[in-house]
């Protein structure tokens, strides 16, 4: 089969397009012919040869896609061949077929197309793991989420409002068209913290109490205005560290003081039980209310490209420009 392959660690130029062995799905899986998939950050560290696949994952990039199953493994198990599906999966997304477990494969209604059903699960596992089960967010709650405009920040943002109906839902960004895109999303303040000094406007906003949720992928820079920032037994979960993660100087202090809760999280490292779990409940909260329109929830496609453009579209990426998700069309 046709793969994206990366032919040494380094930048979108090591992408090329290339010819690998097609997989074969165990008894437990679903061989999936792909249509579309959908970058993610992660996909840019590991071409870097800094994130390594988790251990038996395939080496190939990409954790999301969208196709039609081609094979069975084993049993049936409710499945057909020819059934359109998208899923979440530790790696292989970036080629013309890739396995899947069968309790992870969900079904794509006849109005949704590929590009949306692609966009959905990296983003929507990551928001809705990071707010209910990393930080056990309730209802009336503050939230601030950093990188709104990026695609699990969009969708964070829509979890809060909608799924945990929190009372404000803070964001920061980088310019002032992703303010307008994600108040657009349902975020009731947007701070650009290129110009405002954003601890001092969560204040103001908050009333001086702070916000109970803190979801973060910044790291270094925003540290200590994220524990200024958080209310007493505050919460705080890490996603990534975009800036960095070493930091100079801290008063940790603060976390005693205030009760707070910090926790790191990585979706792709999670065992497939809890995978399993955690999908049997975005399938109720989130992707049936978007299929069905029940809930104001979308996925955001800031771009589509072939994948014959991939080096372009990971260029793209790294720019920093994008709002919501990227896609990738296989033709």
């Amino acid at each position: 089969m046709k793969a994206i392959l990366v032919s040494e660690p380094g930048d979108a130029s090591k992408l090329v397009l290339g010819e690998t062995e097609t997989p074969t799905p165990s008894e437990s899986q679903l061989l999936v012919k792909v249509h579309s998939f959908a970058l993610n950050r992660m996909d840019v560290v590991q071409r870097q040869g800094s994130y390594p696949a988790p251990f038996g994952a395939s080496q190939i990039l990409g954790v999301e896609f969208a196709g039609t199953v081609s094979k069975i493994g084993g049993n049936a198990d409710g499945w057909k061949e020819g059934e359109r599906v998208f899923g979440l999966v530790y790696g292989g997304a970036y080629a013309e077929y890739v396995v899947i477990d069968k309790q992870m494969a969900m079904r794509i209604p006849d109005h949704i197309s590929y590009q949306t059903a692609a966009s959905l699960p990296e983003v929507w596992f990551t928001a809705y793991q990071a707010l209910f089960l990393n930080c056990n967010l309730e209802e009336g709650e503050n939230v601030l989420i950093h990188a709104g405009a990026s695609g699990v920040g969009s969708v964070a943002i829509q979890i809060a409002k909608y799924i945990g109906k929190a009372k404000n839902i803070i964001v920061t960004v980088g310019t002032e068209d992703k303010k307008t895109f994600c108040k657009d999303l349902g975020a009731t303040h947007a701070i650009n913290y290129k110009t405002e000094d954003w601890p001092k406007e969560v204040e103001k906003i908050t009333e001086g109490k702070g916000v109970n949720v803190i979801v973060d992928f910044v790291g270094a820079t925003h540290w200590n205005g994220n524990l200024a920032s958080l209310s007493l037994d505050g919460r705080m979960v890490m996603l990534a560290f975009l800036s960095g993660a070493v930091i100079k100087e801290s008063n940790l202090a603060l976390i005693l003081r205030k009760r707070l809760t910090i926790r790191g999280s990585s979706l792709r490292s999670r065992e497939l039980p809890y995978l399993r779990k955690l999908k049997n409940q975005l399938e109720t909260q989130a992707f049936g209310p978007i299929f069905d329109n029940s809930l104001p929830l979308r996925s955001h496609i800031d771009k589509q490209f072939s994948w014959k453009d991939i080096q372009e579209a990971h260029r793209y990426l790294e720019s920093n420009q994008s709002m919501g998700k990227i896609v990738i069309n296989i033709d």
